[in-house]
């Protein structure tokens, strides 16, 4: 019995062997380049090691400079040279040329002519390609100034243009025969690329009956220059064909399209057509042979243009955006048919290019009904319309409706279509394949296109959500819907695009619904706000569907919906005391009940994720009833103090007590501020000192049980409470007892936290202190200064701003060290 394994396995053996003696032969390969790199130098008849290179083993030391090869300075003279040579040759034909007869010309010009297109010859067999190259452009111009010379003297009454153009065409087949049996010259060939672009538009400018039109004479040469590019061998002259294809072909294009804009009937707009038509044509076969996606989006591009322009001759003025896009949807239709590959991507690319254009034509009217309403709301409850009044008739307005639906029921197919050429692969190609680039690898060629795939489904199911919608908000406008029946159809529209985002388990559909939705009850909003019990039904709607919209879903969005629930709870509230006829500080009372709730209920949800999110927003509701009940003193003190209440059951959380502890003490202080000077107490002193006094007591108690506690927890608050308000008293009091007192309090406060290092004293009793000071030395400082000569003052600060500058460092090392110093400080 033999064991003999299978084949298949034997082989697998072998190639497994195999890889082991590789690996095991560059292993031994780099110990031997190890070891002879550790010998040579110990051998006493090596050859000296090559030097290092520059700057090796010195890491700092200045890079050598570089200097200009000899080849380099060998062009640049004879380029210089070439230029002078060329310049002589045109003074000479310009300014010269009358001073000879018509021999001693013929003559001069032929044999300099000759003697510079066959110098090149001698130079190439010698090996001075350079020298050939100058001299040889050299003789390329002279040929430029004998054609000129030539009409000058013996064809003086030909028309220029089209002795132009035959002299081009004549210039372009000399240097390319030139260029040819020369091909170790560069420049010939080029030249004769770019001279060839002159004899059609040329021709075109005469004029000749013969003549073709501007536009197909430009799509001719942009033709030839293709095949240039299809069958020319240098690459030197496809760039240049290339260049060259693309102005022309740009050009015919360009004017193509304008006669099909300017065309008033069926018949003008088909010569148009018939020529973007061609020019599709050339760009196709340009875009098969190679492999360009962007020329054959160019070619889908003519198509449309070419086609939608009849169609646009055809239609009422309103319907050509509509006309032009179905021509790009039928262009989308022969994507799915049998053309070579290379080609469908561009050709899409085209189709969605002008998808896009029409949506954006399209956008308008949608902006304008979402918007309408703050635009044309003249005062809240004014019982108008609230919708934007276009003098337009539906006919009119419609096809921007119909373009949306269009595009969204085509990104809606994009979305469904599934290539097969994603998921397949041939038995070919697979056994071919690498164990990287297999089939299920994730990074093999059909994993990447079907992770290009499922991006681009991705966005054509955002997009066609997006466009169905704005489809949608526009029947208001486009129908002249009255009030009531435009807030009906706004809402249930909103409702339905928030119900769509929490439904959908795709997170591209749910967030595109969700911004919708948001944007709609935006628009809804104002929209309601002509009549009373329209805000107050709209409103309440909102609140209650945001908010169980934020109860079905997690995550950011549910952070998001709460946020915008809160936001809608607040505007319902304003709208509340509006009705109830309140005055703006008594409405910053209403106010409040928002950060209030919020404030319970993110007692509620404790360390959840929306709660944080519902708590700012309630306190920025909060931050508008500041400014309500600013014309107001007393109002204002005791909104500040229902402010603080609301931040110190706040910070009874531990999560939450660092910022809205702080917080608390702030709008506390704040509210007995703005309480004195509402009083008219012109020495708040008496009933600061006691909070102070409290307040400092307690920081002690706090420090002795906390001695890692903050100075600023500790005795910020307190100190604040005095000091800040006897400085505002300060600085308008005439008197000089206030000031020094408040000095002297301020220094004692100052040499107490330098003393027992606490960061708060020495902060807020210096800050005193000077402010303090510069109010007493203020009037003093003013008169010095208006006693100088008006330049010593710039003068004085150009020196301060050169001392700092000139000392620096020392100055950064000394703001360091105080940083670290006050850093340390409790």
């Amino acid at each position: 019995m033999e064991n003999v394994p299978p084949p298949a396995e034997e082989l697998a053996t072998l190639d497994r062997e195999l890889r082991q003696l590789e690996a095991r032969r560059a292993q031994l390969l780099a110990r031997r380049a190890w070891l002879l790199a550790a010998l040579r130098p110990a051998t006493p008849f090596a050859a000296p090691a090559a030097p290092p290179p520059a700057g090796y083993g010195r890491p700092f030391a200045a890079p050598a400079a570089a200097e200009t090869s000899p080849p380099g300075v060998q062009n640049l003279l004879l380029t210089l040279g070439g230029l002078l040579l060329a310049i002589a040759a045109i003074a000479f034909t310009l300014v010269s040329w009358g001073a000879m007869g018509i021999g001693g010309r013929s003559a001069v010009l032929g044999a300099v002519t000759l003697a510079a297109l066959g110098t090149p010859v001698v130079l190439l067999r010698r090996g001075l390609v350079a020298t050939a190259e100058s001299v040889a452009v050299l003789g390329l111009v002279l040929t430029v100034l004998d054609a000129y010379a030539l009409h000058r003297v013996g064809l003086p009454e030909t028309d220029g243009l089209g002795y132009s153009a035959l002299a081009s065409a004549a210039l372009a087949a000399l240097w390319s025969s030139y260029g040819v049996a020369l091909p170790r010259l560069a420049t010939p060939l080029p030249a004769a690329v770019v001279a060839a672009q002159l004899p059609l538009p040329l021709w075109a400018l005469t004029a000749d009956a013969a003549a073709p039109p501007m536009e197909w004479a430009l799509l001719l040469t942009a033709a030839l220059d293709v095949a240039v590019v299809l069958w020319a061998r240098p690459a030197s002259v496809k760039v240049v064909a290339w260049a060259a294809a693309a102005t022309t072909g740009g050009g015919a294009l360009l004017l193509g399209v304008i006669r099909s804009l300017a065309a008033d009937d069926v018949a003008a707009s088909a010569g148009p057509a018939v020529l973007l038509s061609t020019a599709a044509a050339v760009a196709l076969f340009a875009a098969w042979r190679t492999s360009a996606a962007w020329v054959s989006a160019v070619a889908g591009l003519a198509v449309v243009a070419g086609a939608g322009g009849v169609v646009r001759a055809a239609v009422p003025g309103g319907w050509a955006v509509l006309g032009y896009l179905l021509c790009a949807v039928a262009l989308l239709g022969a994507v799915r048919t049998p053309l070579p590959r290379r080609l469908l991507g561009g050709l899409a690319g085209a189709a969605a290019a002008v998808h896009a254009a029409a949506l954006l034509a399209a956008l308008p009217l949608t902006a304008l009904a979402l918007a309408g309403p703050a635009t044309t709301l003249t005062d809240i409850w004014s019982g108008g319309s609230a919708l934007p009044d276009l003098d337009a008739t539906t006919t009119t307005l419609l096809p921007a409706p119909l373009t949306l639906l269009t595009v969204a029921a085509v990104l809606a197919a994009v979305a469904r279509h599934r290539d097969d050429a994603e998921d397949t692969q041939g038995p070919e190609q697979a056994g071919q394949d690498s164990p990287a680039s297999a089939p299920g690898a994730p990074w093999s060629p059909a994993a990447v296109r079907r992770a290009h795939g499922d991006r681009i489904r991705a966005a054509a199911r955002s997009g066609a959500v997006a466009a169905a919608w704005a489809a949608a908000v526009t029947a208001p406008v486009v129908f002249g819907f009255g009030h009531r029946a435009a807030v009906a159809w706004q809402l249930i529209l909103t409702l339905a695009v928030l119900a769509l985002s929490t439904a959908v388990r795709r997170t591209d559909v749910s967030i595109t619904a969700l911004v919708c939705g948001l944007g709609g009850s935006v628009s809804v909003a104002l929209l309601s706000l002509a009549t009373r019990p329209a805000t107050f039904a709209v409103l309440g709607v909102l609140v209650a569907a945001l908010a169980l919209a934020a109860v079905r879903t997690k995550g950011p969005v549910q952070a998001l919906l709460a946020c915008a629930a809160t936001f809608y709870a607040a505007v319902l509230a304003g709208a509340g005391a509006a009705a109830l006829d309140l005055p703006p500080h008594r409405a910053a009372l209403v106010l409040l009940a928002v950060p209030a709730l919020t404030a319970v209920l993110g007692a509620v949800l404790r360390r959840h994720p929306a709660a944080l999110p519902v708590e700012i927003t309630g306190a920025a509701a909060g931050l508008v009833a500041l400014p309500l009940a600013a014309g107001d003193g007393p109002a204002l003190a005791l909104v500040l103090a229902l402010c603080g209440v609301v931040a110190a059951g706040t910070a009874v959380r531990e999560e939450r007590r660092p910022v809205a502890g702080h917080l608390a003490a702030v709008c506390f202080v704040t509210a007995s501020w703005v309480r004195l000077a509402a009083s008219d107490v012109t020495a708040p002193e008496a009933y600061t000192l006691p909070v102070t006094a409290a307040a400092v007591a307690l920081g002690v108690l706090r420090r002795r049980k906390d001695p890692q506690a903050s100075s600023w927890t500790a005795y910020g608050p307190g100190l604040a409470a005095t000091l800040v308000p006897s400085l505002v008293a300060a600085w308008g009091d005439e008197h000089w007892l206030r000031p020094l007192l408040l000095g002297l309090a301020a220094l004692a406060v100052t040499l107490a936290g330098a003393r027992l290092r606490l960061q708060a004293l020495l902060v807020l009793g210096g800050a005193v202190l000077a402010l303090d000071a510069l109010h007493e030395l203020a009037p003093y400082v003013a008169q010095v200064v208006g006693a100088l000569p008006r330049w010593l003052p710039p003068a004085l600060v150009g020196l301060l701003l050169l001392g700092v500058g000139a000392t620096y460092e020392q100055r950064l090392r000394d703001a360091r060290r105080l940083r670290e110093s006050l850093s340390r400080m409790r």
